[in-house]
């Protein structure tokens, strides 16, 4: 018995040998091709997951301008780019010279061909009336009227007007305006600004009859002569600074208020709260020297500053 013992020995220990062997195998070569250490398996990656590249786009600005007679007291009206600067200026001559910065962006030199007559402005003009008309890709009626043909991969591609315009000192303006600044400055007459998203504002007027909407500050306000001419002004901002800046020895009626949050700040020292009125931090009713035309600020949320034309506060 002894002698089978020690003859099945070594068949047993070749046995276990072989098993230890072939299971350090499996192990390793699992731990191979396991996934990582945190012990999550490995994503699969799909061509569908893989974002693709985002192209390159070229970029092409063109100036144009165009001049039209204007007679003392015409009216000019400018419907604005849906992205895209407004400046307006007085200037002694009697005609209204438009020049517009046309920036265009597509993927090829001819998309940018393509847009160019797009993306653009016409000009019409009758009797002592000058318009200035936007046409472009955000427009569907004239789309359907005089671009058909174009692909709908263009219509998403951005792209800009800046408008700078230059009328006679006498002059009605109404003027609609998208994303951008606008300023206005120098000439006196009615004035009806409706830009509800623009970013910011610059207006330096003496006179007029001026109604105004506004999306976010900062607004400034300027008012350059001792006294308004005119009936007055009456702005809506709806939201962030309003700064208002007055001549010396200005003689006018200020109304300021906001309407949700924020506060008027004043330091204009020849402005005082007017009879029966009585100051608060959201709303101020004043009068300065012999008083006048009423300048109306409302303010949705923020800050509106009343202060001294030149003053650093």
């Amino acid at each position: 018995m002894t002698n089978t013992f020690n003859f099945k020995l070594p068949r047993l220990l070749l046995l276990l040998t072989t098993t230890t062997a072939a299971l350090l195998f499996i192990f390793n070569f699992s731990k191979t091709d396991a996934a990582p250490q945190s012990g999550k398996p490995a994503p699969k990656k799909s061509a569908a997951s893989v974002p693709p590249p985002t192209p390159v786009l070229l970029k092409r600005t063109t100036t144009r301008t165009e001049t039209r007679r204007l007679g003392y007291g015409g009216s000019v009206t400018v419907y604005g780019a849906p992205e895209g600067s407004i400046t307006v200026e007085a200037w002694t001559r009697s005609e209204v010279e438009i020049t517009a910065e046309i920036e265009l962006n597509a993927t090829t030199e001819e998309e940018l061909t393509r847009l160019a007559p797009v993306n653009n402005f016409v000009v019409d003009e009758d009797y002592n009336h000058v318009r200035v008309v936007t046409t472009g890709t955000h427009d569907r009626k004239y789309l359907k009227r005089s671009a058909r043909d174009l692909p709908k991969s263009l219509l998403t591609l951005p792209w800009k007007i800046d408008y700078r315009i230059k009328v006679p000192a006498a002059v009605d303006l109404e003027m609609y305006a998208g994303r951008g600044p606008v300023a206005l400055s120098g000439f006196e007459g009615a004035v009806r600004l409706y830009a509800p998203t623009s970013a910011g504002a610059d207006i330096s007027l003496a006179g007029g009859d001026v109604e105004a909407t506004l999306g976010t500050g900062p607004v400034n306000v300027h008012v350059p002569t001792r006294s308004w001419r005119g009936r007055g002004m009456n702005l809506r901002v709806g939201g962030g600074e309003l700064n208002v800046e007055l001549a010396p020895n200005y003689s006018g009626d200020i109304d300021a208020q906001i309407l949700r949050a924020g506060r008027v700040e004043n330091t204009y020292t020849g402005l005082a709260p007017r009879e029966r009125t009585t100051p608060t931090e959201r709303s101020l009713q004043a009068r300065s020297g012999h008083g006048g035309a009423t300048l109306s600020f409302t303010l949705g949320d923020g800050t509106l500053r009343i202060r001294q034309e030149g003053s650093k506060q």
